[in-house]
């Protein structure tokens, strides 16, 4: 691993540490585990944007996927 320095606030740090505590980890250990958490998260939104402008240059037409409804029905029929 690589040590960086990083400049936060008094109150952030308190936080960070009863969080850590909390966990029973570090601090270290917790700022790795939230920063490769907001990285996911931020990796999933790009996805969902990616999706999202997709299907608005190409709209799902009517009848497209209307082959597979008999497909998805589970019931007791």
């Amino acid at each position: 691993m690589r040590t960086v320095q990083m400049t936060m606030d008094e109150e952030l740090v308190a936080r960070v540490d009863r969080a850590a505590r909390k966990l029973k980890t570090t601090r270290s250990g917790f700022t790795r585990l939230v920063l490769r958490k907001a990285l996911n998260d931020l990796a999933l939104k790009e996805l969902v944007s990616r999706y999202k402008a997709g299907y608005g240059e190409q709209p799902v037409e009517p009848g497209e996927f209307d082959v597979w409804e008999n497909e998805q029905v589970w019931g007791d029929e």
